[in-house]
């Protein structure tokens, strides 16, 4: 006699990595979520925003490494739990390897689209919190607002496409909302 509440698939990584040429998707706590492509203003904007960080990186000899999507996150070093975010950056060298990184990242950057929207605001902001990431971004074009999420000290600041927004795991890096909006016309 089946259940009146039939147990839910729980998926793994191998998932992921059986799915069809050209598929994306994530994993959260053995659900997979899939990904439409981005648009170009994503695309555009995520570039800007990586130059930012890069050149800050390098320009102050910094040990943290920067990526960008595809990039793989295995958040909690199981098989239940893989991620592409936007932007990565770890500090850590122990948690990267050739397949990505292995363990939170310091600072996760997503860039929402209308597809990402629950994704992004609700069901990453939970997962990357007990994950352990210390900092995660929320940059909304639609909106023209970014929400930073500072885990370790609990705080939560708005900044609008007109302002310059203050990265908390560095004393001095501010990214430039209003050049990077005024660069790409938007």
């Amino acid at each position: 006699m089946a259940s009146a509440l039939e147990q839910e698939k729980l998926y793994t990584i191998n998932d992921i990595y059986n799915l069809p040429e050209g598929s994306r998707a994530e994993l959260i706590n053995g659900q997979i979520y899939y990904m439409a492509p981005p648009t170009r203003k994503h695309q555009r904007i995520l570039g800007e925003i990586f130059a930012a960080i890069h050149e800050y990186i390098n320009t102050h000899n910094g040990s943290c490494e920067v990526d960008i999507a595809p990039f793989a996150v295995f958040l909690d070093k199981d098989d239940k739990n893989y991620v592409e975010p936007d932007i990565s950056v770890i500090c850590n060298p122990d948690k990267l390897t050739e397949k990505g990184c292995f363990g939170a990242p310091d600072w996760i950057i997503e860039i929402v689209s209308s597809g990402s929207r629950r994704m992004d605001y609700f069901i990453k902001l939970f997962k990357y919190r007990t994950a352990g990431v210390r900092e995660y971004w929320i940059v909304d074009p639609d909106r023209k607002r970014i929400t930073v999420y500072d885990f370790e000290s609990e705080d939560i600041k708005d900044y609008t496409f007109s302002d310059s927004a203050k990265v908390n795991i560095y004393d001095d890096l501010y990214i430039n909302f209003s050049q990077i909006a005024k660069l790409l016309n938007i």
